[in-house]
């Protein structure tokens, strides 16, 4: 991937990235943890996931470009790293979709509490 052989049979080199776009990468990186440590200090509630989730997408995304290359490579190399990320995505979803008809811990031992109540207050009556 990223070397291609010329019509003489030789080598060639696909890119040549300058240091300079890898030393904005890393500080952009160094950065973008520093923003993921401040983020875990804070609640933001429900949407605590979605922005840890957020940063850590932008973060793997710019080390697939850059480091990894992707950046450089032909349409089919995206379509075999897009598919994995689809089917994460895919996955999440069907986690994001169940969880509104949980119901919490704190919840189940009411409902069990009130369900008992109901059993009692339906046997006084018989």
């Amino acid at each position: 991937m990223g070397h291609s052989t010329g019509s003489s049979g030789h080598s060639e080199l696909g890119h040549i990235v300058p240091l300079k776009v890898y030393r904005t990468v890393l500080a952009i990186l160094l950065v973008l943890t520093v923003i993921t440590v401040a983020v875990a200090q804070f609640d933001f509630g429900n949407l605590n996931l979605v922005v840890a989730m957020v940063v850590a997408s932008v973060k793997a995304a710019l080390v697939a470009l850059f480091f990894m290359h992707l950046k450089y490579e032909n349409p089919i190399t995206w379509l075999y790293a897009a598919i994995p990320v689809f089917l994460l995505g895919l996955l999440l979803g069907g986690v994001f979709i169940d969880d509104p008809f949980r119901i919490s811990p704190e919840d189940a031992v009411v409902a069990d509490l009130s369900a008992e109540k109901m059993g009692e207050h339906h046997e006084s009556h018989h």
